[in-house]
């Protein structure tokens, strides 16, 4: 198996887009122990109050986080697209406190939660770039917070739709401005906080305004910078890596030019 096919070379390029990992650091995430499988849409790969014993990454598919309320309500508070650890915070803290949910066919890789331990003792540069990455879902949740507690509908649904793009083209899913959006309008509102109705009507809006086109499942951002004005949108707290960074923390995992997965 080619480096550009491994399971873990995804999340080998994003560790070392967090900071500098030697040719021995990205040997040794290859190197960690897994298990792959595939997966249904709609499987849980942790539900909350779980004690997880591995640390799953999606190695492709797409997935939400969300906590259910007694009232039976659902609030998603993050999605994961390929190269996310799922439930690394909750492995590191022994108990799920929100579950995680596949939205399409995914492939998984369980890695043993000591293995991931181990790694990041053994090896700083590792366990440094786990830590960044972890902070920067933190913004992102922080970012979310920010949205719902002080943005409009219209100006919610534009920044979602910012993000989703800008994180699936820097995972190298494709262009910003075409987003494979495997989400109802039923999730898009437990997502930000707004009623299906709500929903419906601002993306109608969207639409007749000419900042976004719809065909069936996928979102076509018309006019990036209009959108991104309108939901406020900036990218630093994602905190991702340039264009060209990417494509140089690329070629240090592989001088090849891989396809990253099948």
């Amino acid at each position: 198996m080619g480096i550009g096919q491994h399971p873990l070379h995804r999340l080998c390029v994003k560790l070392s887009d967090r900071t500098e990992l030697s040719q021995e650091d990205r040997e040794a995430i290859l190197a960690l122990p897994l298990t792959t499988s595939t997966r249904s849409a709609g499987q849980h790969l942790v539900r909350a109050g779980e004690a997880p014993s591995s640390c799953t990454l999606l190695v492709s598919g797409f997935a939400q986080r969300y906590r259910q309320l007694s009232d039976g309500g659902r609030q998603i508070v993050g999605f994961h697209v390929e190269g996310d650890f799922v439930d690394l915070h909750f492995s590191m803290l022994n108990r799920a406190s929100q579950s995680v949910q596949l939205l399409t066919p995914a492939k998984i890789a369980d890695i043993p939660h000591g293995a991931v331990i181990d790694l990041m003792r053994s090896r700083p540069a590792v366990a440094e770039a786990i830590w960044i990455d972890s902070l920067a879902d933190a913004s992102i949740v922080q970012e979310w917070v920010v949205s719902i507690g002080r943005r409009s509908a219209r100006s919610r649904i534009a920044h979602l739709l910012c993000e989703l793009g800008l994180r699936q083209e820097h995972a190298g899913l494709g262009d910003r401005s075409r987003i494979d959006l495997p989400l109802t309008q039923e999730r898009l509102g437990d997502a930000l906080g707004l009623t299906v109705v709500h929903v419906n009507r601002t993306l109608k809006l969207l639409e007749a305004n000419g900042l976004i086109r719809r065909d069936k499942r996928t979102v076509v951002i018309s006019d990036w910078d209009s959108l991104a004005d309108v939901g406020g949108f900036s990218s630093a707290y994602l905190h991702l890596a340039s264009p060209k960074e990417v494509r140089q923390s690329s070629t240090m995992v592989s001088t090849k030019s891989p396809t990253l997965f099948e």
